[in-house]
Order: structure tokens, then C-alpha cells, then sequence
């Protein structure tokens, strides 16, 4: 069985907070940031916002673009790494808000890579056949966790959800191959204390990003047997344009096949490539027939990869 994404959908909250607004928060300047960045604002959770909140309005989206029905999802993967209880879990969560009283429920932890490895996980359920329908979520709330003191990392994360349904086919499609790592050793190079706020080496993260991302997604094209021309689109995890901009000179792929968003709304870890992927279909830079990679780095430190074959139709 074949494992295609059929739907796709977001949520971002309402409140923007932009390098201005920082600037009146912390000593910053909107040049210094979009220069090292490439941000200029974020998305903030209001108090009334979860991330299984965030994560089901993605979810429900995604769903409706499918013509997907709650009785026919079989398993709900959360990929976060901000839940607002270590259980229930987001995923149990999200079940119950969208009566999907069918579905497994499995959370999964791999902060800023988790989508790649959610949806790695979903393509395994679905290849040996014990699921069909399977909701995939990255949804994160990272702005309650960061120290608001600290500028060094304070300006560089948001808050997002996005979501895709994936679906089994006996049609050839869907992710061609994965490459999935991490090294331990760099473990404290980024970290979200259970009782703490997040804190970060920007200098050795920087360095691994570009190592990693583009190792990852040579990983993933020859596993594939396919070359980085065939590449129609690349959706790198929008941490920091920066690094976005050296892996891809490192690659040879030319900008204009790499989408970019993260000026709108920063690093939002596990959300990230899944709202990139429904912003890229909805600027109409996907369609049938075409190879997608999707590349991200994170804590871990972690690594992730896929390229797939887009079969859904997305007008």
C-alpha cells in the first residue's frame, strides 16, 4: 500500500507580535533580527488556545479537504514537543474534539522534526496495511516556553498548527523514502526543561542545521533512486532563512524551488513544514506529478527528511 496525503490544513492564532513590538520588549531591533533571521513577526497563542486546540482546527481542515469523516479515521499522530499535560495526551485531545471515537491516539516527541517523523511513522501503518486513514498533526505553543529576557532566543519562535490526512492507495505515490537520525551528544545544545524555559547554543545549532539538513535530504533523494534536479519543491523547516539560504547553496537549488514563510511567523517547530506545505499548495507552487522534499533539524539534535510524489489534486 501506497501512503498519499489527501488533505491538508492550519491554524494560526490572531495575535501578531512583530520586531517593533519586540523592540519595546527587550533590547532588539527589527534589523538585527531580519538580518540574522529573515523573521519580522510571529503568531502568539491567545490564553484560551491549546496546542490540541490549534491542532484540531488544523486537523478539521484537513479532514474537510479530504472528504474525510470522523468514523473513518483509524489513528491520530501528534507530533509536539509543548503539550499543556504530559497526559492525556494532545492526540487523545484532539480525538475527543473532533469525535474521532475510531482512532488510535499516539503522541510523538521529536520537537522541530516531529512532523517528518509522524508522517514516517503514519507511511508504516499504512504500508503494512493495519491502517488506511490516518490524520497526521504538528502543533506546538512554543511562546509560553521561551524566556522573554533572553534575545538570543526570544525572537525567533511562534506559535502554529497544521495538519494533513494521510491515506492508503494501491496507486504509486506519497513518500518515496525517508532518512531519519539523531545524535545524542548534542543533546544540550537546545533543550525545554520539563520546569524551565528553553535555551539554546545558536552558534552549534547553526552549525549542525546546515550539515544536517543537507546530508538528510541527499539521504533521503538516494534512497528514492531519484537526483536533487528531479526535486520540484523544496520545504525546509522554517527556522531561519540564513540557514535556509546555505543549505540550499550547498545543494545547488536554485531559491525560486525553495518556500519560504518563515518571515510571517518564525520557527514553530513540529508546525512548521505542515503550514509551509498548505501555504506552498495554496500559492500554487505544488501540483500532481510532482517530487516534494521536505527537510528539518531540531533538538536531539535530530534529523529528518522525505521526498514524495504529490498525487492530490489542489485546486
Amino acid at each position: 500500500m501506497f501512503a498519499h496525503i489527501t488533505g491538508w490544513g492550519k491554524a494560526l492564532p490572531e495575535r501578531r507580535l512583530t520586531n517593533a513590538d519586540l523592540e519595546k520588549m527587550v533590547e532588539t531591533a527589527d534589523e538585527w533580527i531580519v538580518s540574522r533571521t529573515g523573521i519580522r513577526e510571529r503568531r502568539i497563542a491567545s490564553d484560551g488556545e491549546t496546542t490540541d486546540s490549534l491542532g484540531a482546527e488544523a486537523a478539521q481542515g484537513a479532514l474537510a479537504k479530504a472528504g474525510v469523516t470522523a468514523e473513518s479515521v483509524d489513528m491520530v499522530i501528534a507530533a509536539s514537543c509543548t503539550p499543556e499535560t504530559l497526559f492525556p495526551s494532545i492526540a487523545n485531545r484532539i480525538q475527543e474534539r473532533l469525535h474521532l471515537k475510531r482512532a488510535a491516539a499516539l503522541d510523538l516527541n521529536q520537537a522541530c522534526t516531529g512532523f517528518i517523523h509522524a508522517l514516517a511513522v503514519a507511511q508504516g501503518f499504512i504500508a503494512t496495511g493495519q491502517y488506511r486513514t490516518i490524520l497526521v498533526v504538528g502543533t506546538e505553543i512554543l511562546t509560553r516556553h521561551v524566556d522573554w529576557n533572553d534575545r538570543a532566543t526570544c525572537v525567533l519562535f511562534g506559535d502554529a498548527a497544521g495538519a494533513v490526512v494521510v491515506q492508503a492507495s494501491e496507486e504509486p505515490g506519497g513518500p518515496l523514502a525517508f532518512d531519519l537520525g539523531s545524535d545524542g551528544n548534542g543533546g544540550d545544545l537546545l533543550m525545554l526543561p520539563i520546569e524551565g524555559k528553553l535555551c539554546m547554543n545558536g552558534r552549534e545549532v547553526y552549525r549542525f542545521a546546515v550539515t544536517a539538513m543537507t546530508a538528510s535530504l541527499i539521504a533521503a533523494v538516494e534512497n528514492a533512486n531519484i537526483t536533487l534536479d528531479q526535486v520540484s519543491l523544496l520545504i525546509p523547516h522554517q527556522a531561519n532563512s540564513r540557514i535556509i539560504h546555505s543549505a540550499a547553496q550547498t545543494l545547488k537549488i536554485p531559491l525560486e524551488r525553495v518556500f519560504t514563510n518563515v518571515e510571517k511567523y518564525g520557527n514553530t517547530s513540529a508546525a512548521s513544514i505542515p503550514v509551509a506545505l498548505c501555504e506552498a499548495i495554496e500559492e500554487g507552487r505544488i501540483k500532481p506529478g510532482d517530487i516534494v522534499g521536505m527537510v528539518a533539524f531540531g533538538a536531539g539534535l535530530a534529523w529528518g527528511a522525505t521526498v514524495l510524489r504529490w498525487t492530490s489534486q489542489v485546486a
